[in-house]
């Protein structure tokens, strides 16, 4: 699967954004789809992750009951939606998609990595 990140831009802290990941092949309802992040000088970040079915989500603590994480199978396409967006959100965001159907946090698990769309939050 190939996918496609796109939705990132600069808002201001308060602010809302949604991210996109749009994938190829028709498989794409059989991936677990993972968001991570990636702040300059910082490792690669686990943000959230959703299920094949979109039936389970999970998030790390840091952005818990801020972001949320979707996905549209007939589409191809999983979202991130992110409120209430803070200074230390600002990264490059990435999605990434594996078959294993394990919730794992660990970028080492994903197969197939989007490009990265860049999330500025400005004071």
């Amino acid at each position: 699967v190939q996918l496609q990140a796109s939705g990132g831009g600069l808002v201001q802290a308060g602010g809302s954004l949604r991210l996109s990941c749009a994938a190829s092949g028709r498989t794409f309802s059989s991936y677990t789809m993972g968001w991570f992040r990636q702040a300059p000088g910082k490792e690669r970040e686990f943000v959230g992750l959703i299920s094949w079915s979109g039936g389970r989500t999970n998030y790390a603590d840091s952005v818990k009951g801020r972001f949320t994480i979707s996905r549209d199978n007939g589409k191809n396409t999983a979202y991130l939606q992110m409120n209430s967006l803070k200074r230390e959100d600002t990264a490059v965001y990435y999605c990434a998609a594996q078959l294993t159907g394990k919730e794992y946090y660990s970028s080492s698990n994903y197969g197939y990595w989007g490009q990265g769309t860049q999330v500025t939050v400005s004071s």
